[in-house]
């Protein structure tokens, strides 16, 4: 009689690696433009810098795309004075921004930003240049910002506050009486 043994074994290894994490940003940059003419329409200045959308400016835009939040249809640009403590920050509103103070040296309400349609791109941009807002000066002062706000009353503390740029580079300018400060804001939105 024989005996026979038998050994059978089977192993089984596997694996599965998902590496399909997707992220996905959007970014909101903007930029201000200011060109100052004298009163014979001569260029005395211009001035451009990055903005800071503040965070109630993008509670507003992610509201209004994605929720019920109200549109705003009429945005107006503002303009800040000088100073090196002239610097907006993310939790500023129209109601409380300690790092600045806004100035009027024009008459009448803040001037309107008409923008024309969102381009269909990445990044979409928005822009007055078009139709720049324009300030007719009647006083001396000394500008060191901008600001979008959707208030157009010059001086005033209520509507909501989308962006504030400052000036510190390349600084602070002067107007004076007969200038005419034209102003353009350019918004991207990219993803």
């Amino acid at each position: 009689m024989s005996n026979e043994i038998a050994k059978a074994s089977d192993a089984v290894a596997g694996g599965l690696v998902a590496g399909t994490r997707h992220t996905e940003t959007a970014k909101a940059t903007g930029r201000f433009r200011m060109e100052c003419y004298d009163k014979d329409g001569l260029l005395k200045w211009s001035a451009e810098s990055q903005n800071l959308v503040v965070n109630v400016g993008l509670q507003y835009m992610a509201g209004t795309a994605l929720t019920s939040t109200t549109q705003i249809t009429t945005w107006y640009i503002g303009l800040y004075g000088a100073g090196a403590s002239n610097t907006p920050a993310a939790g500023d509103t129209m109601s409380s921004h300690a790092g600045w103070t806004e100035v009027t040296p024009y008459s009448g309400s803040r001037p309107s930003a008409t923008f024309a349609a969102a381009t269909n791109a990445n990044p979409s941009v928005v822009t007055n240049s078009a139709s720049p807002a324009s300030f007719s000066i009647n006083a001396t002062q000394t500008v060191g910002g901008a600001f979008l706000v959707s208030n157009s009353t010059a001086g005033g503390s209520t509507g909501t506050l989308f962006s504030a740029a400052d000036f510190q580079s390349p600084g602070d300018r002067s107007v004076v009486s007969g200038d005419t400060l034209n102003v353009t804001y350019t918004f991207s939105l990219a993803g």
